[in-house]
């Protein structure tokens, strides 16, 4: 009806999830602030035929200071954005949710540089989805000295001597 939702829920062990929330829009529901965009919460769920519903919900945390500036919310939509395009159902998505939830909170509460905070979310998210870089050693000789060239096709920097392979 008019006063339904339908949210897209990360959960850390079913993955991406889409239920329904009756009368969440209603001015004296109980699901409104939790059903909110941004919203980490606790929700109790019920299984229908299809999909899911919200049955209650508890708030954690709003990320109240993302909703005031939009510079922010500019980052964290873009962040949900790529969040959303790599999860799906039934997966274990509990560090990508940590993840996430770190990343807006860092964007809530501190003042760091924004494209710097979106730049170490990607590593770490890139990381856990296991298409980590090497930045350790040499991809080919696995030194640790004079790493000077980053190889996007070997994934990872060289060491002078083996840098002048990709030429």
């Amino acid at each position: 009806s008019d006063y339904d939702k339908m949210l897209t829920i990360l959960t850390p062990g079913m993955g991406k999830i889409s239920c329904g929330a009756k009368g969440a829009r209603r001015p004296k529901s109980l699901l409104m602030a939790g059903t909110q965009l941004l919203c980490f919460g606790e929700f109790m769920l019920f299984k229908g035929s299809e999909v899911y519903s919200v049955n209650s919900c508890e708030t954690i945390e709003m990320f109240y200071n993302i909703r005031t500036d939009i510079d922010k919310l500019m980052y964290a939509a873009h962040i949900t954005k790529i969040i959303s395009d790599v999860t799906t159902e039934n997966q274990n998505t509990y560090n990508t949710l940590k993840l996430y939830l770190n990343t807006l909170y860092t964007i809530s509460e501190t003042d760091k540089n924004l494209d710097f905070v979106v730049s170490v979310f990607k590593l770490r998210l890139l990381k856990i989805l296991g298409f980590a870089p090497n930045v350790n050693e040499c991809v080919i000789c696995k030194t640790k000295e004079n790493l000077t060239a980053f190889s996007f096709k070997d994934n990872g920097f060289k060491c002078d001597a083996c840098k002048k392979q990709d030429t």
